[in-house]
């Protein structure tokens, strides 16, 4: 997870959810469609697109939705700034740290338990949870424009989802300079350590990687998601058990610690944060 500076003073233009075959029911923070091929979740608060409370319980409710009829589920962003710029600073303080936690990590046990392919569409800058969001799908194909990056770190804290994800998807010695730097990488080398499928020109993002999903389009939607479920049973999936782990570090060990508020409040009163190493 992270939180941009502005991540307070985004409103988003209300939407609705819009499901073919479902009943629709009110959502402020993202859309939900579907066609023959995939369903397609949009995170439709920019510029930043900010993962709060609300879009996360938004986002929950909508990947519950999700059933195992069609090719893929895709999730992409309105707007070309940011696919997301992290959860809310304000969500990390004080009571609310916990509920945030639950809701944020709800949306990942789902994520890893769809039969589905899912693919994240990255134009802009995914940070902290817009990171891990587009790193929880199984692909994710990034415009030439895309940012990724965990700067949790410069907050005093760390991304619990990401720890894991990183340790996975890259060589751990990379995986844990990102996570121990808070460095943003470009997309090219986010490709080049794995973390991305595909990079594609802005100009012709939608069209080419349209093109790209057609080479799923073009399978058994069933049997893909035999397929899936075959490479994860290959992997000896145990996500829900290495979060939970986490989590209670996070939450029991790293929460209570003056660094880690320190650090959340400097951010949040726009100041360098006084470390104290404890």
């Amino acid at each position: 997870m992270v939180w941009h500076r502005h991540s307070c003073l985004c409103f988003g233009k209300v939407q609705r959810l819009i499901l073919r075959n479902y009943d629709p029911l009110a959502m402020a923070k993202i859309t939900f469609t579907n066609d023959a091929n995939a369903y397609r979740i949009t995170l439709a608060d920019p510029p930043l697109n900010i993962l709060d409370i609300a879009m996360l319980e938004e986002l929950r409710d909508a990947i519950a939705g999700v059933k195992p009829d069609k090719h893929a589920l895709i999730i992409d962003a309105q707007g070309d700034k940011a696919f997301s710029a992290g959860a809310s600073v304000q969500d990390h303080l004080g009571d609310r740290v916990a509920a945030m936690l639950e809701r944020f990590h709800d949306c990942f046990r789902m994520l890893a338990k769809l039969d589905v392919v899912t693919v994240a569409r990255v134009r802009g800058a995914a940070l902290g949870g817009g990171c891990e969001l587009a790193l929880a799908c199984d692909f994710v194909l990034a415009s030439d424009r895309a940012k990724f990056g965990q700067p949790e770190i410069n907050l005093g804290v760390f991304p619990p989802v990401a720890a894991y994800q990183l340790s996975r998807q890259t060589s751990p010695r990379k995986g844990l300079e990102l996570l121990l730097t808070g460095d943003t990488i470009d997309a090219a080398t986010a490709e080049r350590l794995g973390l991305i499928n595909a990079i594609f020109p802005t100009a012709e993002f939608d069209a080419r990687a349209n093109e790209w999903l057609q080479r799923l389009y073009k399978q058994s939607a069933s049997s893909l998601r035999f397929a899936k479920r075959a490479f994860r049973l290959a992997q000896s999936a145990d996500f829900d058990e290495r979060l939970a782990a986490v989590e209670r570090l996070y939450l029991d060990e790293l929460m209570a610690t003056s660094d880690a508020n320190e650090g959340l409040l400097a951010f949040t009163e726009k100041r360098k944060p006084a470390w104290s190493g404890t």
